[in-house]
């Protein structure tokens, strides 16, 4: 058996999916029907979670891929429908299909060239101000700031795959070592190790670049 869900990007990257059925049941409801074979309900699910699933791949994955990302969240949802044991809440499990979703996108798309910076003045100042930034809540106030995010997704595109999810779940989201755990199917330790690899990593670009900017500006 096979479902398709059709996802459309409207004007300002805003994201729905198309040919989704009214709420008319409860998740587990809905899981048991579909498992009997009327995958039609499926569509409910679809409804009911797509915002949810919208929400955590738009904070992961270039805006225009996000429609594509989050398509492949309900296909592989529906393909392993049967594996869900309903022992945590059917929001929480498509919570780390998401997650991995946007994952696996990185491992397949991720870049073999260092990006060259181009960061201007401004950013640079922003560089020097993120560099003093030692906990995940003064970081992710720094990243609220101008000129953030165009140097976070410069560096961000130079980490790994997991250090970049990681790096963006807990300092960035906000969520717990814990959760983030739960997120990534990792441990608590493996989480808090690749936290601060990453951290590390991301401070190590920054000081590189801080560094030839001012070295170009003396010369």
């Amino acid at each position: 058996m096979g479902y398709d869900a059709a996802v459309q990007a409207p004007a300002r990257n805003k994201v729905r999916f198309t040919g989704v059925q009214a709420l008319v049941s409860d998740d587990d409801e809905c899981i048991d029907r579909v498992l009997r074979g009327d995958i039609d309900r499926f569509g409910e699910l679809i409804a009911r979670y797509q915002h949810h699933v919208l929400k955590i791949v738009q904070g992961h994955v270039p805006a225009d891929r996000v429609a594509e990302v989050a398509q492949d969240v309900f296909v592989r949802a529906y393909a392993g429908l049967e594996q869900y044991r309903g022992t945590v809440p059917f929001e929480h499990w498509l919570s780390r299909l998401s997650v991995r979703a946007c994952y696996d996108f990185w491992r397949a798309h991720r870049r073999t060239e260092v990006p060259v910076s181009g960061l201007t003045d401004d950013q640079v100042g922003w560089l020097d101000r993120a560099l003093a930034a030692e906990s995940s809540h003064h970081f992710r106030d720094q990243a609220d700031q101008r000129d953030s995010l165009e140097v976070l997704e410069w560096a961000l595109a130079q980490l790994s795959p997991e250090h970049r999810l990681v790096l963006t779940l807990v300092s960035l989201e906000g969520h717990s070592v814990r959760e983030a755990a739960e997120l990534l199917g990792w441990t608590v330790v493996n989480v808090k190790v690749r936290c601060y690899r990453a951290r590390q990593a991301l401070r190590t670009i920054f000081l590189q670049e801080w560094e030839r900017h001012h070295h170009d500006r003396s010369s």
